[in-house]
């Protein structure tokens, strides 16, 4: 198992917000929350010390990373890039989209690329289906895309 967590930093982590969130009235999805934030992730190490911590099983913390698409358990990279595979973006050619921006990141969902520059990021329903299809990259909501779209809006995020 890969470590992306130190254990100064799971000491800081309990004391920071462990403890400060333990009783609030959903502690565990605001402090996978905070994981995925600090760490870009929420690794098994980190799952691990939750379940210690606040008594709650591995599997159920497990279950609940693996169930969020906001959650990831490796770190993503400096870009997320989604393609909306709900039905409306489906059956206006997200698909084609998908296989698109695959082909040129060299990596398939849920995986980033070598140089940690992208994350390919597995997105369901944005909820703006009347501008079906769409991208998102990073907060960024890209509307109506075509194939001819993908390198444009891959090729302005690698100038920022």
């Amino acid at each position: 198992m890969e470590q992306y967590v130190t254990k100064k930093e799971l000491v800081l982590f309990t004391s920071e917000v462990i403890n400060v969130l333990r009783h609030e009235i959903t502690p565990l999805m605001m402090i996978l929350q905070e994981s995925q934030q600090r760490f870009g992730c929420v690794p098994m190490e980190v799952q691990l010390l939750i379940s210690k911590e606040m008594n709650v099983s591995t599997a159920k913390i497990n279950g609940v990373v693996s169930f969020y698409s906001m959650f990831s358990l490796t770190p993503n990279g400096r870009n997320t890039i989604g393609v909306c595979t709900g039905t409306a973006c489906y059956v206006k050619g997200s698909g084609r989209l998908v296989d698109r921006v695959s082909d040129m990141l060299g990596v398939p969902y849920g995986e980033t690329t070598d140089d940690g520059e992208w994350t390919m990021a597995d997105t369901r329903c944005v909820g703006d289906c009347s501008n079906a299809p769409i991208i998102m990259v990073n907060e960024d909501i890209h509307q109506k895309v075509s194939s001819d779209d993908v390198p444009k809006i891959i090729n302005q995020y690698k100038k920022k």
